[in-house]
């Protein structure tokens, strides 16, 4: 082990035969566990990490690397048991083993501690790097209720010096959260036992047709047909059906785009449009609901009044009994509501059996006519009836509109399932599946209704048994005459029986009369039951979010399903005093339009998003289309105006004061909506008011700096990242000009204009921004910290694979690999795209189409740019390769197009096709995603994206995963669950179990015969000598660094033996690159690992991101 008094004092050469040796990585002390195991103590073994909340070390304490590395956030273990405590020892320089046991004293293998096989999602693939692999945990909420966050390693803690403190992230490294803390974190009550959860069919199907078969169905759906006739009824329905079935399809989409928490309507919204609509509609949606209650309550103290009155036992007089009825009413429901979601859903079944069994008694009745029912119109199903009421027959003024505007309101009950999404075992599941059942059951049994009343009951009738018709029929002209009965006095008004005078009449049709009342009695009260639950739980969870401050006392819940009694209180006191007014014929109508404005912006939550094509707008549900999702949207704003024109009105301006107000008040929440995302592809003017508004992982962008120089010097990777950045994500071809004459401004300016020209005409949306520079590095520096503006600044870099490295100086080596090194420190991601045959074509003769005088700015005058850059001929190299001889023009030249054309080379012949590669369609094959470990996901988002894309949609995705032999269907099982999390479509998992078995000799033989000439070999020479040539050289690898290193070393090695077994025929590999220690890894060393790794392959992307999450499940 390393340690502080072994070291020597500053100033002081140690002997170079010594393991502290100033050319040996001086790793830190991992874990006392380690330094008792060196001094030999018995080795503890490893042993899964539990879940408990008062974890420990398990006997070691943290060292300086071990500072922060892994945090817990309320970790709950998923598989309820023990993980494999097994874990292969290997050589690693990010292990324990390598950093320690080549510290002993003996300079040979030591004991030492396997402190991180004790870590619960460490379990790696055979090798205990402190590495992280992909998990699930690593993308939940703090706040999950479906489990507890893990804080995967941050890229400092793996990337950084071993002697530079990690990058905080708020935690002080190391140091667990204090307990108070921690009990702070656990803001979800759902994770107190008890809680009653619901699933598709109680939770959603039943509430939603309760609510949607009301009291319309059966007082109503008969006046209905015998003014619009059977045709324009069904007309009617159907028009309502599309409405709701369209609202329903977007509730499905917003639904199944994460987890769906409670608040119904206004989650759905807030959480797609942002909290100035969420927080309007919110407002109104829960006002509605509560006034509904009344609305409901008073429709069946009405039918209760009359059936009192009908027997002469009026109580006081009729509005007063109304007043009576309602008020006892709304405190039984109250009492039903306030004894839990439990016995509410009990209510709700034994009210649907109730309206069940009306309904069916209603349709045996009508296949029983009764010669005592034909004088008040029923005379059983008939053609002659039916052709008679197929037509419309509108009376009193009424019109198609009007008649849809009274039946319309039966159908807004299809959010009575999406209201208590908090209290849904899987709402998912349950909203998509509920919902859209429920409206298609309902619509055919409201058809069935209208065909059926217009099949067997008149119009009109007198209900007098002598208004038979005596003698010959054959005159007749309607259906009652050819039935025997004369009701023609019916035309001069004054009939009480049929469909246009009976509210009645399907009593008259049932089997059992009194059963239709209790249908009715069902109705109500089942819409008021709902009503009332929803309106509460909606007020809650806008409370909650504090939207408006001043309502934050009505977001305490109680109980174990968070109960919001207040919220029942103050919805029972709205009620009851709308009740009490008993004036509804004013009030229904905005009732109703509110209904529809909240269904308005479902439908456009879902176009919105849909339009902002952010990768966070993944729903599961895939059958819906934004153009569609926008109709509804237009309709249910059209059938606002069709219903009441200045209810419409007022609703909409309610809804814009509310927008106004919210707006003005700016609440602090960020639920990555679709309008920050599409605010994002808008113009340089909304930079400012983007600004304000923090990143949210779902509308993560890889938003990409690539070094290619000349736009047109690398097609290949200018079209690769453009094929996952067009329409997504910012690029930015960033060009490092470099030369030793005096920086020419003008000149690059008028550069800058050309090329941006170029781009936009190649329809290449990415911008050019070249800069001066010493090299590489420094060039590259400036512009990851100065390109963007605001959020519009790059997180990934992008850059080709120097593929004549071993040609070149090693100068321009430690350059490429110190570029890797800043994009890290700066926090970005980095992608390395390698094509065998190389990208650069800038030295190809005939290649340069965009410089003809059509394109160049005005005033300019023909421009050969030459910048010598000594010995470069790289053909990837990021430097400019435009060296001109008499033989060799520059793409930057400006030539006449009647040049005679060149005879290729077969190399360079290879390259031009190479470099048009990803140009064109991709035949059918796969993209092979190595994602090795967790960077946070953009190893598995860029694939993702270009799959997207046409060109690349015939390619599936296929993961590949390190995992244990003994555990590869566990392995398995795991990544297609976190796979289906993120709704991103596989085609196949490979579990490898085999990366840490010994690569084949041969290749070892190749990369010990590569690395030669790059060794410092201090052991042959004085150590003065071995130290000035690495002061000189400081790329050169160390013999202690190689043998640190070894098996990481075979790892590359072993991977790309894989890679050929396995993916030598993808269309594409995309794979975590391998990260190295600054200060402790060699340029050389490095390089030569890359070169391992990616050789003689497909095109291969080596990817590694950040190590912040880019994907998320959750909505």
């Amino acid at each position: 082990m390393s340690d502080p008094s072994s070291s020597p004092p500053p100033g002081q050469k140690p002997a170079l035969k010594s393991t502290q040796s100033r050319f040996q990585v001086d790793p830190v002390a991992e874990a006392a566990a380690a330094a008792a195991a060196a001094s030999g103590a018995p080795r503890t073994p490893p042993r899964a990490r539990s879940s408990s909340a008062g974890r420990t070390s398990e006997g070691t304490a943290g060292g300086e690397e071990a500072k922060g590395r892994f945090r817990v956030v309320n970790f709950l273990d998923p598989s309820g048991g023990p993980a494999d405590g097994g874990s292969d020892a290997a050589f690693n320089g990010d292990t324990v083993r390598s950093e320690a046991s080549l510290h002993s004293s003996t300079g040979g293998l030591s004991h030492f501690s396997d402190t991180h096989s004790s870590t619960y999602y460490l379990r790696t693939f055979g090798h205990n790097t402190i590495d992280a692999v992909p998990n699930i945990d690593f993308y939940r909420q703090t706040e999950a209720p479906l489990g507890e966050k893990l804080i995967r390693p941050s890229l400092s803690e793996l990337h950084d010096e071993l002697d530079k403190e990690p990058f905080d992230d708020g935690i002080a490294n190391g140091e667990e959260p204090a307990a108070a803390e921690e009990a702070a974190a656990k803001v979800v009550p759902e994770s107190k036992g008890g809680t009653v959860k619901f699933g598709w069919i109680k939770g959603v199907l039943v509430r939603c047709m309760l609510n949607i078969w009301g009291v319309m169905l059966f007082i109503r759906m008969s006046w209905i047909v015998g003014q619009a006739g059977i045709a324009l009824s069904c007309a009617i329905i159907l028009m309502a059906v599309l409405v709701t079935t369209i609202t329903g399809l977007s509730t499905s989409a917003i639904a199944t785009n994460g987890f769906v928490r409670g608040g119904g309507a206004y989650y759905l919204i807030s959480r797609s449009l942002g909290p100035e609509f969420g927080g309007s509609i919110g407002l109104i949606f829960a006002f509605a609901n509560a006034v509904a209650v009344a609305m409901y309550v008073v429709g069946f103290a009405e039918t209760v009044v009359e059936l009192l009155d009908s027997v002469d036992a009026l109580m006081t007089d009729e509005i007063n009994d109304i007043r009576i009825v309602g008020t006892l009413t709304i405190i039984l429901l109250l009492g039903i509501s306030v004894a839990g979601m439990e016995w509410e859903a009990k209510a709700q079944i034994v009210l649907l059996v109730i309206l069940l069994a009306a309904i069916f008694n209603y349709f045996i009745g009508s296949f029983i006519p009764m010669k005592s029912k034909e004088p008040m119109g029923f005379f059983g199903y008939n053609v002659a009836i039916m052709m008679e009421n197929m037509g419309p027959d509108f009376r009193d003024e009424e019109t198609f509109f009007s008649v849809f505007a009274i039946f319309f309101p039966a159908a807004t009950g299809i959010l009575a399932g999406a209201n208590i999404s908090g209290d849904l075992s899987d709402p998912q599941l349950a909203i998509p599946k509920g919902t859209l059942l429920a409206i298609l059951i309902t619509g055919i049994v409201y058809v069935a209704v209208a065909v059926s009343n217009g099949s067997c009951i008149l119009r009109d009738a007198t209900g007098d048994d002598n208004d038979t018709i005596i003698g010959s029929l054959e005159n007749c002209t309607d259906a009652a005459c050819t039935l025997g009965y004369d009701f023609s006095i019916c035309k001069e008004g004054g009939c009480k029986y049929g469909l246009q005078n009976d509210f009645q009449v399907m009593s008259l049709v049932s089997a059992f009369g009194p059963l239709i009342t209790a249908g009715i009695f069902s109705a109500t009260l089942s819409s008021a039951l709902a009503s009332l639950v929803s309106a509460p739980k909606v007020f809650q969870a806008l409370c909650k979010d504090n939207i408006y401050p001043g309502l934050r006392i009505f977001a305490k819940g109680y109980g174990k399903n968070n109960e919001p009694l207040r919220g029942y209180v103050l919805t029972f006191f709205i009620g009851l005093a709308f009740i009490l007014i008993a004036e509804l014929n004013i009030i229904a109508p905005i009732i109703s339009n509110f209904f529809l404005a909240s269904y308005a912006l479902i439908n456009f939550s879902v176009f919105h998003a849909s339009l902002a094509n952010s990768p966070g707008w993944r729903p599961s549900f895939k059958y819906y289309n934004k153009w569609v999702s926008l109709a509804g949207a237009v309709l249910c704003c059209v059938v606002m105006f069709v219903i009441n024109w200045w209810a419409a009105l007022l609703t909409n301006v309610i809804v814009l004061a509310l927008y106004i107000y919210v707006s003005y008040k700016k609440p602090d929440v960020n639920w990555g909506s679709s309008t920050q995302a599409l605010m994002y592809n808008q113009a340089l003017s909304h930079c400012l008011h983007l600004t304000g508004v923090e990143d949210h992982i779902k509308n993560f962008r890889p938003q990409c700096l690539v070094m290619i120089g000349y736009p047109n010097a690398r097609p290949a990777l200018l079209h690769l990242v453009h094929a996952f950045t067009k329409n997504v994500g910012l690029m930015i071809c960033g060009h490092v000009r470099m030369g030793s004459r005096r920086p020419n401004h003008k000149e690059m300016m008028n550069d800058q204009v050309r090329y941006q020209r170029w781009l936009l005409k190649k329809q290449f949306k990415a911008f050019y921004t070249p800069v001066f520079a010493e090299d590489l590095r420094q060039g590259a520096q400036y512009l990851l910290q100065a390109a963007g503006l605001g959020r519009l600044k790059p997180n990934t870099l992008v850059f080709g694979f120097k593929n004549n490295w071993q040609d070149g100086e090693m100068r321009d080596v430690e350059t490429y690999i110190n570029t890797i090194h800043d994009a890290f420190d700066l926090q970005h991601g980095v992608v390395i795209i390698r094509l065998k045959e190389g990208l650069d074509i800038s030295h190809i003769q005939g290649q340069d189409e965009f410089l003809s005088s059509y394109e160049k700015a005005p005033g300019m005058k023909e421009l050969l740019v030459a910048i010598n850059i000594g010995k470069d001929t790289d053909n990837d190299s990021l430097k400019p390769s435009s060296k001109t001889t008499s033989g060799q023009s520059s793409p930057l030249i400006i030539r006449d197009t009647k040049s005679p054309s060149v005879q290729l080379s077969t190399a360079d012949e290879k390259l031009l096709a190479a470099s048009q590669q990803f140009k064109k369609k991709q035949c059918k094959g796969t993209i092979d995603v190595w994602w090795l470990f967790d960077d946070g996901g953009l190893t598995l988002l860029i694939p993702y994206l270009l799959t997207n894309k046409k060109k690349w949609e015939d390619c599936k995705i296929r993961v590949f995963i390190g995992g244990k032999i003994n555990r590869i269907d566990h392995d398995r099982r795991a990544m297609a669950a976190l796979l289906s999390k993120f709704r991103i479509d596989f085609s196949d998992i490979n579990v490898l179990g085999d990366i840490n078995i010994k690569p084949k000799k041969h290749n070892k033989e190749k990369f010990e015969e590569m690395i030669e000439p790059y060794r410092l070999r201090e052991e042959d020479m004085e150590q003065e000598a071995a130290e000035r040539l690495k002061a000189e050289e400081p790329w050169r690898i160390t013999d202690n660094e190689l043998e640190l290193y070894k098996a990481k070393t075979n790892r590359q090695i072993r991977l790309n033996e894989l890679l050929k077994e396995h993916s030598s025929t993808a269309n594409l590999i995309v794979m975590s690159m391998p990260l190295a220690r600054k200060g402790t890894v060699s340029s050389a060393l490095y390089m030569c690992w890359l070169e391992t790794l990616s050789k003689d392959l497909p095109p291969i992307l080596l990817v590694r991101g950040n190590h912040q999450s880019v994907l998320t499940f959750y909505s």
